[in-house]
């Protein structure tokens, strides 16, 4: 009877090694990752998700010091072509999990001042409008897939 007990503790801590949830105030920022890139690539993509338990909310800013800057994006098909926007914030409507990801919202790490390689993990701060800053890891995750917008 032992060995079931064990295994459920093992695969419960083994859950808990993997989560990768930050919480501020009513927010939950929800894995926190980015694509690797290649050696020469001047930018690459970050995505996470934001549950929003409490009043309407806004991610103002990104910041991280693998970049030189971090910027909220956009992207969306006009008629046959994608476009991609740089976007002043991010809205995070009361009781909504707004997702970042390829081809939608996300985050553009730009002047990257090394490649991202699998398997590493980077400080991101994240500032929104009312809940104010946290600092989260962004693991950088090869199994990721979407469009590779974040080659420009």
């Amino acid at each position: 009877m032992r060995f079931p007990f064990i295994l459920v503790f093992l695969l419960g801590c083994a859950t808990a090694a993997f989560a990768h949830d930050y919480k501020l105030g009513t927010l939950t920022i929800g894995h926190p990752h980015a694509r690797p890139t290649a050696p020469s690539q001047p930018a690459g993509g970050g995505y996470l998700t934001v549950l929003n338990n409490g009043a309407a909310d806004r991610l103002v800013s990104a910041a991280s010091p693998v970049a030189v800057s971090v910027q909220m994006h956009s992207m969306r098909m006009e008629g046959d072509v994608m476009r991609m926007r740089e976007v002043d914030a991010i809205e995070l409507p009361p009781g909504k999990t707004v997702e970042l990801r390829p081809g939608g919202l996300h985050l553009m790490l730009i002047g990257l001042k090394a490649p991202l390689v699998p398997g590493q993990t980077f400080p991101m701060t994240l500032r929104f409008e009312k809940a104010g800053e946290v600092k989260v890891e962004m693991k950088v995750d090869p199994t990721v897939s979407g469009p590779a917008h974040d080659k420009h």
